[in-house]
């Protein structure tokens, strides 16, 4: 019986990882959000956020974060955009912040989670992605995706990852599916700058 459970933990791939409380938070919408709606919605604030059973990619993140550790992105960003706007891509014409849909579009997450210091190379290898990272895509049409790195692996040792491309919350081998064109980890120092924001 020994034997075995040294062959067992031999066979595990050397960076698998525990699951971080993100991926956590992720998986549990998977069922649950089955409506993509990337529709503008007036939203509560602070706190705002669509009904659970619709949403989008960010949606996927905007929550796992909520669940996780009580951090709202939907006051972070609208915070930050104030106090820094230019620093904010203009990509939709806006002149000022908009709560309802700030935080529900990726190039804004981005800029928050760079500006938190909390960016991180691309890389090929999928040893550096650890569970809990978020990673950002450009899918065909010049579309921005953003997903959560999950703690399950391929075969050859990709992680998955949690993220909602059309069809509710998934968990897939979507890693190195689409060019990268971010990486993130929220660790406890960014954690407590987000919350300093949203104080």
């Amino acid at each position: 019986m020994l034997r075995l459970v040294i062959l067992f933990c031999l066979a595990l791939p050397a960076h698998a990882a525990e699951p971080s409380r993100l991926t956590d938070a992720a998986r549990h919408q998977i069922g649950v959000t089955t409506v993509y709606d990337s529709s503008y919605t007036p939203l509560a604030f602070p706190g705002g956020d669509l009904p659970r059973d619709r949403g989008v990619c960010t949606d996927v993140v905007v929550r796992a974060l909520r669940d996780a550790w009580d951090i709202d992105l939907q006051l972070a960003v609208n915070r930050d955009m104030k106090a820094a706007f230019t620093e904010y891509p203009p990509l939709w014409g806006a002149h000022h912040p908009d709560r309802n849909i700030d935080h529900r579009r990726v190039a804004n997450l981005q800029t928050l989670f760079a500006r938190l210091g909390t960016a991180l190379p691309l890389t090929t290898d999928p040893t550096p992605y650890l569970p809990g990272d978020i990673v950002t895509w450009s899918l065909p049409g010049n579309l921005s995706h953003i997903g959560i790195v999950s703690d399950r692996i391929t075969a050859d040792g990709t992680p998955l990852v949690l993220h909602n491309i059309g069809r509710g919350p998934q968990e897939e081998d979507i890693l190195f599916a689409y060019p990268m064109t971010g990486h993130y980890r929220i660790g406890s120092d960014s954690v407590a700058r987000l919350r300093e924001l949203v104080r």
